[in-house]
């Protein structure tokens, strides 16, 4: 065979391989192109949401003292002297050290402005933060504090502790899923598929606002102090909500 042809016919041969890769390449990523369109077009997403309402198991409050003196020193001293008796009482009430937190110390000057600016005091001030589940104690702690000499009650707040939010997570979790379920079966069924598999799921948790109390201490010093002071926690929402997406036929 002349070597012409052998050349022609090898030319030929290169040109069909070529073609060949290029159509096997283009029906690659046609494939991989249609594939997400396809897995799009066989799944749902359904939505599910459960709550539950709890009385809340956990209170923050500050409780403060502010002192006025001549001198700083005897500002910070006398401050230091109630708030020790304030602490006294409030472990005697039951609370541990790690339930009272030092949240401010200051001792600051206080100025006259007269007819030009100058010290005429120095105010000391001291505050804790109380966090306890003894919800009990509250009227108690408030009581006693101000008994002691505390002129100063911050808000109180009263949230769903970390143990609790543990306990109602899973049943909360489960009751939502179930609805996504139930939802996603009769979606199906209207739709004449079938529910083969789950895909994809995500959680959203929500515990619901902080419920705040403002405690005044002008009502409590008209108050004849036989009577103690009403503190109610309320109730709080916990929910979650689960969005799920399904495997269908």
């Amino acid at each position: 065979m002349p070597q012409e042809n052998k050349n022609d016919k090898s030319y030929y041969v290169i040109i069909a391989l070529s073609v060949v890769l290029v159509l096997m390449a283009a029906t690659i990523y046609a494939i991989s192109q249609n594939e997400p369109e396809k897995d799009a077009e066989n799944t749902i997403s359904m939505s599910g949401y459960a709550e539950q309402k709890v009385v809340p198991d956990t209170a923050t409050m500050r409780i403060g003292v502010v002192i006025q003196a001549a001198t700083a020193k005897e500002a910070s001293d006398e401050n230091a002297a109630i708030m020790s008796n304030i602490v006294s009482e409030l472990k005697a009430i039951g609370l541990q050290d790690r339930e009272i937190q030092t949240s401010y110390v200051s001792v600051y000057p206080i100025y006259s402005y007269d007819t030009t600016q100058k010290i005429t005091g120095y105010a000391a001030s001291n505050s804790v933060q109380i966090t306890t589940t003894n919800l009990d104690n509250l009227s108690q702690i408030i009581d006693r504090s101000t008994a002691a000499g505390a002129n100063e009650i911050g808000s109180i707040s009263f949230s769903v502790s970390d143990d609790m939010q543990k306990q109602l997570r899973e049943d909360l979790m489960n009751e939502a899923i179930n609805d996504a379920s139930s939802k996603a079966d009769t979606l199906a069924k209207s739709l004449g598929v079938e529910i083969t598999g789950v895909k994809t799921s995500s959680i959203s948790e929500s515990n619901g606002p902080r419920v705040y109390y403002e405690y005044d201490m002008a009502v409590e010093e008209k108050a004849s102090g036989a009577v103690s002071t009403p503190i109610e926690p309320g109730e709080s929402t916990v929910s979650m909500s689960v969005q799920v997406t399904y495997y269908i036929k």
